[in-house]
């Protein structure tokens, strides 16, 4: 098993079930980041918001790297779950 290989989701059912918790991952982080980027842009407009804007860029930001870094993970969880079956099958042989 190799590292960012299109086919490392579906190899079981317990790597189908990481995949889509991952990918929900992905998706709340990304909301997460453009809301945090619009909030802070509208509130670039108000002076007395600068500070808070400011913040949110930044936390935007952290989110924003945070999304390869899992995907990152999920490839290390998925080599650290394995592929069961073909242990399985060496196991009766």
């Amino acid at each position: 098993m190799t590292i960012f290989a299109p086919d490392n989701a579906t190899k079981s059912p317990l790597h189908r079930r990481l995949y889509a918790l991952y990918e929900l991952s992905f998706t709340v982080v990304d909301v997460t980041a453009a809301g945090l980027f619009l909030v802070g842009s509208v509130m670039f407009f108000y002076a007395a918001l600068q500070v808070p804007a400011i913040w949110c860029f930044v936390l935007g930001s952290a989110c924003f790297a945070l999304s390869p870094v899992l995907r990152l993970v999920r490839e290390f969880h998925y080599l650290a779950v394995g592929d069961f079956d073909d242990l399985a099958r060496r196991a009766e042989q």
